[in-house]
């Protein structure tokens, strides 16, 4: 309750950007579940900018629609991924597991993805 009334107080301002860093980490995962579903139906109503941190694959892929994977110390982004039509989708989708596969083969990568890779199809 304490993570709605705060989001909601954040929404009250009506910002241009809102930043959210782990906003939902401490939540069980039912309860972080029906927050990310809210998050995301005030965004269709509202169309606020959102900078999501959080460090689950999941949860990038079920609210963002622009991911950036970033490196460990110093964090650097290594890939930018436009989810696009995938945003908010369904994780039981076969492009939502695939594109899940991506970002993970990214985190534990030495590689950098270059604009070419970073483009390249994921559906």
């Amino acid at each position: 309750m304490k993570q709605r009334v705060a989001i909601a107080r954040a929404l009250a301002m009506e910002p241009k950007v809102l930043l959210m860093d782990e906003p939902f980490a401490a939540l069980d995962a039912l309860t972080r579940r029906k927050m990310q579903e809210e998050l995301v139906a005030l965004w269709r109503e509202v169309r606020f900018t959102v900078v999501f941190v959080t460090h689950s694959i999941e949860e990038a892929l079920l609210i963002g629609s622009r991911i950036l994977v970033l490196s460990p110390h110093p964090g650097r982004v290594k890939a930018e991924i436009n989810v696009g039509h995938l945003g908010f989708a369904d994780p039981g989708l076969p492009a939502f597991a695939k594109l899940a596969q991506r970002i993970h083969a990214l985190l534990f990568a030495d590689r950098v993805e270059t604009e070419n890779t970073a483009g390249a199809s994921h559906g």
